[in-house]
């Protein structure tokens, strides 16, 4: 038995074989494209009636609201000025420390109000604050 002597020349392979790899990441996609649209499907049973219930709500939130003229009215109440605002909603605060606030601001009214409106709740430390919207 010869053995051919390695020479210089011939150098080991140092490439590696990708093919493999792609074929199965190929498979995996394969796979995950197929059973994704399973898992949303949701089951089909019939729930069981019950008597309707209401929300738990210890205190209804405040209701913030300003017009397109810019009047300011807190629960339907109108306010003279921002100060007013401030004092009235410092006193709910001090009655009830986890009050919440609707706002319910005109479509037609400037910005800059609105703006005006948001610092002077958020200056009296209510920090539970939503805009209220109308669906299209």
């Amino acid at each position: 038995m010869a053995f051919k002597p390695q020479s210089e020349s011939e150098e080991a392979m140092s490439d590696i074989n990708v093919t493999p790899l792609v074929d199965v990441m190929l498979v995996l996609v394969i796979i995950l494209l197929v059973t994704a649209p399973l898992l949303t499907q949701s089951v089909n049973v019939t729930l069981p009636k019950t008597a309707e219930t209401t929300a738990d709500v210890k205190e209804q939130p405040l209701q913030l609201g300003i017009d397109a003229q810019g009047i300011i009215t807190l629960n339907k109440l109108p306010l003279a000025d921002l100060a007013a605002l401030e004092t009235a909603l410092k006193d709910e605060l001090a009655r009830n420390p986890e009050t919440g606030l609707h706002l319910y601001a005109d479509k037609d009214v400037v910005y800059s109000k609105v703006a005006e409106v948001m610092a002077t709740v958020q200056h009296t430390g209510i920090a539970k604050i939503a805009f209220v919207t109308v669906e299209q």
